[in-house]
């Protein structure tokens, strides 16, 4: 952990003690129905911040909008159902959709601007997802549009999105330039796309979290365009990558400009979904100082994930992985790619990315199709990469293309007979 993660670590931790002591408790507002802990949440920053406590049983509810020096505490037996009206979920707001900025539907809980904010508790936020799954066949349109807006010079506030014929996603847990951000022993269950989903945000821990969703791009974590991020201790079974760093798509990536930076990942487990720990492929901000340790990842398609194509830019740099035990991969223990094959939107240009100062060690485990694979660009030809002590068994040991250098040091992948 470098001093700038450490310092901003520490900051955050310290988001309770600058949270007022004052408790507003969500059953005193169970007369407005779906709309009780919104309006908690309302009054208790009116007041000048503080606890919104939602006890046990099943709470439906609309989309709530946390302010500074607020804690949402979900105590345990705490059900929140969140609405599967679209309409509840109007007036758009500003947000970043896969990469891009626009105003969308509001995500499930969404915060802007906030200092010192915090979602707490052994409760259980269920996202009802299934009822915006079957959007994703009916995107195309509306996400064509908005990843080519910068190419097409559009405004930010021109990208208004937020109707049924478009059909985007809302995030579930987005704060958006927020700074001091505390996330801590939820359950989090099928939301409608990426899961949690910090943007912009300066000082993050992710703590304790138990993430289950199944549906179309339903991500678990995706730290986007952040700074100082520590995610721990999390259990993850996704219908996406279970935790993905991203910093923006393309062209809107590039004039936004902000990398993702000083993120630790520690003793997570992860099941299920595409990639384990992924970088991208939206990175085209940047991502740098990733250090990912001490995490068992299982019965994925990818363990370990660093995929970009031409057309992103962007960059990889000081990135580490090391004591990772990979079992049971669909596809590849480890990819590492320029070649990435799936894009909501195909890429206008052909700018690459340029990876580098990627090192993976300590990497074991068995089960897997292939074991590693390398996949530059004829014309920008990958290196940059250090392999050392990987111990792994595969179908196939290695699939390695366009690398102009490379370190090794005690690799063996064993075959699977």
């Amino acid at each position: 952990m470098n001093e700038s993660m450490k310092r901003g670590t520490e900051e955050a931790a310290g988001v309770l003690s600058r949270i007022p002591d004052r408790v507003i408790h969500a059953g005193d507002f169970k007369e407005k129905g779906k709309y009780a802990i919104a309006a908690a949440v309302e009054a208790c920053a009116a007041a000048g911040g503080g606890t919104v406590q939602v006890g046990s049983g099943d709470w439906e509810t609309v989309p709530i909008h946390l302010k500074s020096k607020i804690h949402l505490r979900v105590e345990e037996g705490a059900r929140l159902l969140f609405s599967s009206q679209f309409s509840d979920y109007l007036p758009v707001v500003f947000t970043r959709w896969e990469g891009v900025e626009c105003y969308n539907y509001s995500p499930l809980i969404y915060a802007k601007d906030c200092t010192d904010i915090a979602i707490t508790g052994k409760g259980t936020l269920v996202g009802n997802g299934q009822a915006w799954w079957h959007w994703k066949v009916l995107q195309q349109e509306a996400a064509t549009g908005l990843i080519r807006a910068q190419i097409n010079h559009m405004p930010v506030e021109k990208r208004v999105y937020g109707t049924e014929r478009a059909a985007l996603r809302p995030s579930f847990v987005q704060p958006i330039n927020c700074r001091n951000v505390w996330l801590e022993d939820l359950t989090v269950e099928d939301g409608p796309q990426w899961t949690i989903h910090p943007v912009y945000c300066e000082n993050v821990v992710i703590r304790g979290l138990d993430i289950r969703t199944t549906g179309p791009n339903t991500d678990g974590i995706n730290p986007d365009s952040c700074r100082n991020v520590l995610i721990e201790g999390c259990r993850l079974d996704t219908g996406d990558d279970c935790i993905a760093i991203n910093s923006g798509m393309n062209e809107d990536g590039w004039r936004v400009n902000r990398p993702c930076e000083n993120v630790e990942i520690r003793h997570c487990v992860m099941e299920g979904g595409h990639g384990g720990i992924a970088i991208g492929s939206g990175l085209s901000g940047g991502v740098d100082k990733i250090y990912a340790h001490d995490c068992v990842i299982r019965h994925t398609m990818q363990g370990i994930r660093i995929k970009s194509m031409r057309g992103r830019g962007g960059y990889v740099d000081h990135t580490r992985f090391e004591n990772i035990r990979l079992e049971d991969t669909t596809h590849q223990a480890i990819q590492i790619t320029m070649f990435y094959e799936y894009s909501t939107v195909v890429p206008k240009s052909n700018t690459p990315s340029d990876f580098r100062g990627i090192q993976i060690q300590g990497v074991s485990g068995g089960g897997h199709a292939l074991g590693i694979q390398i996949l530059g660009l004829p014309e920008h030809k990958m290196k940059g990469v250090s392999l050392r002590q990987i111990h792994l068994e595969a179908e196939q040991a290695m699939e390695c293309r366009d690398v102009e250098s490379m370190e090794w040091e005690d690799v063996k992948v064993g075959h699977i007979g």
